[in-house]
């Protein structure tokens, strides 16, 4: 005679075969390729040459006229030891990302990822963006108080890229984006709307100029958080093509940026021209007098 519970157990293993191997045990790498690392070394020499020319041509104005100059010449030259550094290799890190698939009728699985991070990158900006910030500030005039919000808002919202990139869990990090783009648009706030309302009380060239290369500016800047997305947030990209999107955004953001301000600005009859301190250091109603004897002992 045939025990039912026994048939039962057959026909159950029959049909629903149990896995020999448990999917999502390998690691999966993500990486640049020799690819990346080309495109590395060529941003590279694009930054570097681009510092030497904007200090060719600040030594070439008298130092009064050399605020524009100093400012986009540090910000290529840190962007040039930035992508030294991510080149050879000392600039990159590694973010562990658990993903996990859920089964039906078999217990939860994972993948890990390895996924390549440049925080030398998130470096770069933190030191380079200011410095643009700055730029745009100057050139509107805008006043010390919206540049202060302005910088620390930019500062922010880089340090809050750095870790989501570095976040392992999802919900984290999308968290660490969402505040990145708050602060992003307390930046847009400030330079598109107080900035270009604050250079339109200056002449017109200044107030068209301002809106040309502050539009193309906050393009460039829109444009970097998707990336963003869909490189280390999301990993619809390999390393390579976040790599190639970064390194055009950043030659356009920066080289491109400078030689476009410098040579219009510098067609300005009505260029800035800093005395005092930045041109004559201090004075004599400035220096610190030590061991005077005027009001006696």
């Amino acid at each position: 005679m045939i025990d039912p519970v026994e048939a039962l157990k057959k026909h159950t293993s029959a049909s629903i075969p149990m896995p020999t191997v448990i999917p999502g045990n390998t690691p999966i790498y993500q990486k640049a390729t020799e690819t990346g690392n080309r495109t590395l070394w060529v941003v590279f020499v694009i930054m570097l040459l681009s510092s030497i020319a904007f200090y060719i041509m600040a030594f070439r104005v008298p130092v009064q006229k050399r605020l524009f100059h100093i400012l986009t010449a540090f910000i290529t030259t840190f962007a040039t030891l930035s992508y030294f550094a991510m080149a050879v290799g000392d600039g990159v890190g590694q973010n562990k990302i658990l993903i996990k698939h859920t089964q039906k009728h078999f217990p939860d699985t994972y993948d890990t990822v390895y996924r390549e991070v440049y925080w030398a990158r998130y470096v770069d900006w933190s030191l380079t963006t200011p410095l643009l910030l700055l730029d745009l500030c100057f050139l509107a005039g805008l006043n010390g108080a919206s540049i202060l919000v302005a910088i620390v808002a930019d500062v922010i919202m880089i340090l809050t890229g750095l870790f989501a990139a570095f976040t392992v869990e999802e919900s984290p990090k999308w968290g660490w984006y969402a505040m990145a783009c708050i602060a992003y648009l307390v930046v847009v706030y400030q330079l598109a709307l107080n900035g270009r309302a604050t250079a339109k009380q200056k002449d017109s060239k200044t107030a068209t100029f301002f809106a040309a290369i502050g539009g193309f500016t906050f393009i460039l800047w829109t444009i970097y958080p998707i990336i963003w997305g869909i490189a280390d947030g999301s990993r619809n990209i390999d390393v390579n093509a976040e790599i190639i999107a970064y390194a055009v955004l950043d030659i356009l953001a920066k080289p491109v940026f400078g030689f476009w301000l410098l040579f219009t600005h510098d067609n300005f009859s009505s260029s800035a021209s800093i005395d005092g301190f930045w041109a004559n250091g201090l004075g004599k109603e400035g220096t610190l007098r030590v061991g005077d004897d005027d009001e006696g002992a």
